[in-house]
């Protein structure tokens, strides 16, 4: 049961890139994350208002890191997403997305003078080559005359923001539980979303709220919001978080196929190269490491 709720993970957070991206039109990008999290707050907050209120210590002495957990990990991560998904495929967003395990490195090399092996640096340098080669399309004269699509720009943000969450997640507040933690966080990114999304909608169409508007909300906020959540701590509960990381690398397997099949989206050898350099990155800098410290504690 593990593993498939893993899979389920997985599937719903690929889900969402693509539903963001069938929607891009209809729903403005900050509006679409604001709505997003508002609803899945809504949904949780019997259980969490109690919960709140038990913690409101721990939650006043660590005020100021809760709101950068959300601002950063919650409204600045999505939010560049949604933003990113304006302009680029959710083929190139989710194949980009697979490289945030390597940034974390990176990020922990740089900053907290955490060490590789050469075969981890070899890794990284593989997966950003497949990153330029995603971004470029296959084209040098992309990269050496800097015509990058907006949109790119916005996933690479995102991906650099999510590192550094998932970096500073080892600062998180120890006398919170992970449901309260997320659950403060969400609060967090919704209050923040509030002001930018009415600013968003003062220069933007009105929003026809149609059937299909209303059914990618409620699954943004049910699906990868909450039941992910759920799905993924029971997942790393059963089988430990090296073995629940691997299955992140589902995602770019899952969004081509999505892609593809609902968004029509075409697969071009671009694609196909960035995805093998990453990969074979993805490889050498997490997964060969992973599978020989769990060959070890066995």
């Amino acid at each position: 049961m593990a593993y498939i709720l893993l899979v389920l993970t997985t599937l719903f957070w690929s889900g969402n890139f693509v539903l963001a991206r069938a929607m891009h039109l209809d729903l403005p990008p900050i509006t679409m994350a604001f709505t997003r999290w508002s609803l899945a707050l809504l949904i949780i907050s019997p259980w969490l208002l109690p919960r709140i209120w038990k913690s409101r210590g721990v939650i006043k002495a660590n005020l100021a890191k809760l709101i950068f957990f959300g601002v950063v990990g919650v409204a600045g991560f999505n939010t560049q997403v949604y933003l990113g998904l304006q302009d680029t495929t959710a083929t190139n967003a989710v194949l980009m997305q697979s490289m945030v395990p390597i940034v974390i490195l990176l990020i922990g090399a740089i900053f907290l003078g955490e060490r590789g092996s050469p075969r981890r640096w070899i890794g990284v340098a593989l997966s950003f080559s497949g990153v330029a080669v995603l971004v470029s399309q296959g084209q040098l004269s992309v990269i050496t005359e800097m015509q990058f699509n907006q949109g790119d720009l916005w996933i690479i943000g995102a991906i650099l923001v999510w590192a550094v969450y998932s970096v500073g997640l080892r600062w998180k507040p120890k006398g919170l539980d992970g449901f309260t933690f997320f659950g403060v966080t969400v609060v967090i990114a919704v209050i923040v979303l509030a002001p930018l999304s009415v600013w968003e909608q003062q220069s933007s169409p009105p929003i026809q709220w149609s059937g299909s508007v209303i059914a990618t909300v409620l699954y943004m906020a049910i699906f990868p919001s909450i039941l992910a959540y759920i799905f993924w701590n029971k997942g790393v509960e059963e089988l430990g978080a090296a073995v629940a990381g691997l299955f992140i690398h589902l995602m770019p397997v899952f969004g081509l196929l999505l892609s593809v099949l609902f968004l029509g989206e075409a697969l071009y050898s671009f694609h196909l190269w960035g995805v093998v350099l990453i990969f074979a990155g993805i490889y050498l800098a997490v997964i060969a490491d992973t599978l020989k410290r769990m060959k070890l504690l066995n």
